[in-house]
């Protein structure tokens, strides 16, 4: 059991064409998060990198927005409620405002246009895979997208696909 969950905190790199591959595991109580799973491998974060093409901001809830990676739409949200969600209200004023700040800053930086790469967890909503973003980076090299999908298939044929012995 240990190997399935051997990537538990890695942020797996993946196509939208992968991560609409995923098998949704069933929690099996309601504090275990969703897990996803790919021949036998459990995935709870990844990173994915593309255009940014779509971008729905509602103040002070949060930022719906796509990427574009060319197998795929990937939607990601962005929440910005920190400072009035009662989940948030058990931890440090002054960390849940960095993390509010933080936030604001990655929302700032989603574009219309923009080639960003986005880290998050793989959630569900609506039956619908999704990521909720944990950092959002914009990306100046043109090449990144292309070195993304050889960093994706080398590591699904050397990590994730890679059956435990």
């Amino acid at each position: 059991m240990e190997q399935l969950h051997r990537l538990y905190n890695t942020h797996v790199k993946l196509l939208a064409f992968d991560l609409f591959s995923l098998t949704q595991t069933p929690s099996l109580s309601p504090s275990d998060p969703i897990s996803f799973s790919r021949r036998g491998t459990f995935f709870f974060r990844a990173e994915t990198v593309g255009t940014i093409t779509s971008r729905e901001l509602k103040p002070n809830k949060f930022l719906k927005f796509t990427v574009d990676d060319g197998t795929g739409c990937i939607v990601c949200v962005l929440w910005l409620n920190h400072l009035v969600s009662p989940y948030f209200s058990r931890c440090s004023p002054p960390s849940v405002r960095l993390i509010a700040q933080m936030a604001s800053h990655f929302a700032a930086e989603v574009r219309l246009g923009v080639v960003a790469r986005v880290r998050g967890r793989i959630t569900s909503y609506r039956g619908a895979v999704q990521i909720t973003v944990s950092d959002v980076v914009v990306e100046r090299d043109p090449n990144v997208e292309t070195l993304h999908w050889l960093e994706c298939m080398s590591l699904a044929s050397k990590c994730y696909d890679v059956r435990p012995s």
